[in-house]
């Protein structure tokens, strides 16, 4: 029986898409395929637009145009959702009233932490003060479920190119100083750039608070400035690590112990500006003077003022490097296509990542138009994030806060909690991580709660193996939409 992810992809065996040179793919098994994997799953109405566009292909390719074009405007956000999105002075100051409010609490009143949390997704009344952050952390949960599960709310492809974005440039939302600012960090860097310049995404990550407070940038000062009374802190070279490891080269990618004391030098003074719209300063007085080497890129000592281009040149240096261009196209096949993609299709995204300028729209073009995107043979399992927000779409729940609820503690408890992976390597993808015989139980558990006396979806039993559809039929019509989502058709994507 194909329930519960026993089976591998019995959709492979309804129908063959056309993979040949000729890359026409069609049937049941290619919709199926980029229904699931462009989007968290079918709606009724992704479903009805693919249909309209005749071919899986063009469909896809449309997508990827309407994400886009999406990812250039502001977000669709519900009103109550709306201060995740506030001015970065805004959010400032409600960390600051935070501060202030907890500080006024007579000495030894017990505060409820758990308060906001009890109430997780319903944000009718005022935020109190005292758990600005909470709250701030909580909404930016909540927009993820949104977009993740709404087309109404958010572009599909859009959606998973913020998680993909968001995951690669990871930031953990318990870290107190980051906490108020992870849902703007989401809109702004991680979704705003999705299919832009890669330069650009790995500079306004660079420079927002989220990402200076993480990874302790926001206090990583010049030995000289300490020298001159001006500040003891010293270099901290955290950022500029993970900048080369995880954001760009590659732990592979060429550099040494000493590129990343160079760079932390040349980043010295970048740090947080709570009154500057984009929450970003470059001070001068802390920055290191004198000429620095990375990677064999010499960057002269800056005139007053001019420090901080050091910084945006090694940045976009670092960005548009051959080892950056083929730990994206890497990342992103791994991704979008298989835990372990073929290379001539990540040696063709990485010629198109380095020809482009590291455009993220072209290099995802060339994915979609390459047979590997295709072949029913290369396989992807959904993480417990994934699983949850295809689910909450299946059951037309997108906007059903209760389920909301149980998806979240459903992804929490299965090790994925939303936004809250601790280091800056981010959750990983693959199936060797989340296919254990205890992660399948927990998906039994889950589907059957979340998915008990919910209509019926027959437009999906189409796409079901003859094995899981038998079994699905057999259930009560109350019942039978928890046994599609733990079909093995569903599981996988």
């Amino acid at each position: 029986m194909g329930l519960w992810g026993c089976a591998q992809g019995p959709l492979s065996q309804i129908d063959s898409p056309g993979i040949s040179g000729n890359l026409k793919p069609q049937g049941k098994a290619a919709e199926w395929r980029v229904l699931n994997r462009l989007s968290y799953g079918p709606t009724p109405a992704l479903l009805a637009d693919l249909k309209a566009h005749g071919q899986p292909k063009a469909w896809a390719l449309s997508q990827l145009d309407a994400a886009r074009q999406a990812s250039l405007a502001p977000a669709n956000l519900p009103p109550d959702l709306a201060s995740i999105n506030a001015s970065l002075p805004a959010i400032f100051d409600g960390a600051r009233q935070e501060r202030e409010a907890r500080a006024a609490v007579p000495a030894g009143t017990q505060i409820n932490e758990l308060v906001v949390n009890e109430k997780r997704f319903q944000f009718t009344e005022p935020t109190d003060p005292l758990f600005y952050n909470r709250t701030q952390v909580n909404k930016a949960i909540a927009w993820r479920l949104a977009s993740c599960s709404s087309d109404e709310i958010e572009q599909p492809l859009l959606a998973r190119m913020t998680e993909f974005w968001f995951n690669h440039f990871n930031v953990y939302q318990q870290k107190g100083t980051v906490r108020p600012f992870v849902g703007h960090y989401t809109l702004h860097v991680a979704r705003a750039h999705s299919l832009g310049k890669f330069e650009d995404l790995v500079m306004a990550s660079a420079k927002h608070p989220a990402m200076l407070y993480y990874l302790d940038q926001w206090f990583s000062v010049s030995p000289q400035a300490a020298r001159a009374g001006q500040n003891a802190r010293g270099l901290n070279e955290n950022y500029a690590r993970e900048l080369m490891e995880l954001h760009t080269l590659g732990v592979n990618g060429g550099y040494t112990q000493n590129d990343v004391r160079e760079l932390a030098k040349v980043l010295t003074g970048w740090t947080v500006a709570p009154r500057a719209p984009n929450g970003f300063q470059f001070v001068m007085r802390l920055h290191e003077s004198g000429t620095k080497t990375v990677m064999g890129q010499s960057v002269p000592s800056s005139a007053q003022k001019m420090g901080q281009q050091e910084g945006e040149q090694i940045i976009r240096f670092l960005a548009n490097h051959p080892s950056t261009a083929q730990r994206v196209a890497q990342r992103l096949a791994e991704y979008f296509v298989a835990d372990v993609p073929p290379q001539d299709l990540v040696k063709a995204m990485t010629q198109k990542f380095l020809s482009s300028g590291g455009d993220i729209y072209e290099v995802m073009k060339v994915m979609l138009n390459h047979d590997a995107f295709w072949n029913p043979e290369h396989k992807l399992y959904r993480t417990p994030v994934d699983f949850a927000c295809a689910s909450l779409r299946v059951l037309n729940a997108g906007q059903d806060r209760t389920k909301w609820l149980q998806a979240f503690g459903y992804a929490a408890v299965a090790g994925q909690g939303i936004q809250n992976w601790l280091t800056p390597d981010g959750y990983a993808f693959n199936a060797a991580t989340w296919l254990t015989p205890e992660a399948l139980t927990r998906r039994i558990d889950f589907s059957l709660n979340i998915a008990r006396n919910t209509p019926e979806r027959s437009d999906l039993y189409g796409y079901l193996s003859d094995s899981s559809l038998q079994a699905v039929m057999k259930q009560p019509p109350a019942q039978r939409m928890g046994f599609v989502l733990g079909s093995s058709e569903f599981v996988f994507k």
